[in-house]
């Protein structure tokens, strides 16, 4: 079993910064992919960014590459999504997730291809 805890979210205008950041417990956490994913009101949770289990590859959607980061520390067994530029489109709940097996190494980067989650963090943008 893995546990997330995503913490950092809050109220920020637009173009500021916030840091995102998901603890995990239980599995060996450097083994895994860790992925972000957000979803906003009356929509469907979309992928936001991934690293792999060494954090030598790093993934980002369109919408938020950029602007957005994401690193690992796999001795505080944390993954962390520095958010700059922010807009009001992305505000949203953003969830932490893995992938049921380690050392994964595919690119599905979607809700039903995650086993572990998080019960997020809210992020609003005011303009």
């Amino acid at each position: 079993q893995v546990q997330l805890v995503e913490s950092g979210g809050g109220l920020v205008q637009a173009g500021g910064s916030l840091r995102l950041s998901c603890e995990a417990s239980g599995r060996t956490f450097s083994a895994f992919t860790m992925v972000w994913f957000r979803q906003a009101p009356g929509k469907e949770r979309e992928f936001v960014s991934a690293i792999r289990w060494s954090g030598g590859m790093t993934y980002y959607a369109d919408s938020v590459k950029a602007r957005f980061a994401i690193s690992r520390d796999n001795a505080k067994n944390t993954v962390y999504l520095q958010m700059n530029s922010l807009k009001p489109e992305d505000t949203a709940v953003y969830y932490c997730a893995a992938p049921l097996l380690a050392y994964y190494s595919g690119t599905y980067f979607r809700p039903d291809g995650m086993h572990y989650w998080g019960k997020g963090t809210l992020v609003t943008v005011s303009s």
